[in-house]
């Protein structure tokens, strides 16, 4: 088993920035690609970014592609994601997500019933 927790989310003005951190315990992830993933009240849940230690390979989402930036630290088996020049509709639930020998672009395009690991998510607010 595999426990993702997501931390730094908040509340920041139209064009700031944060950082969003998923902290992966239980197993080694090095077989695994990790990513965010957001969901808005009444829609579904829609990929962000991934990263994987599978193959080293990174996907964005077409969005946040140029503003977001996902990062990782092997020795704490986190996944990272930065959020700069952030948007109203950037507003959104965060989720990490990680799914075993996965590409980064396999883990975006999977059935999200089928991804192996969730975390319980954190949320973002860009509000002024």
């Amino acid at each position: 088993q595999v426990q993702l927790v997501e931390s730094g989310g908040g509340l920041v003005q139209p064009g700031g920035s944060l950082r969003l951190s998923c902290a992966a315990s239980g197993r080694t992830v090095t077989n695994y690609a990790m990513g965010w993933f957001r969901q808005t009240p009444g829609k579904e849940r829609e990929f962000v970014a991934a990263f994987s230690w599978t193959d080293g390979s990174l996907y964005y989402a077409a969005s946040v592609k140029g503003r977001f930036t996902i990062s990782r630290d092997n020795a704490k088996s986190t996944v990272n994601l930065h959020l700069n020049n952030l948007k109203p509709e950037d507003t959104a639930v965060y989720y990490c997500a990680a799914e075993r020998f996965s590409s980064a672009q396999g883990l975006a395009v999977a059935r999200k019933d089928g991804i192996d690991y969730w975390g319980k998510g954190t949320l973002v607010t860009v509000s002024s």
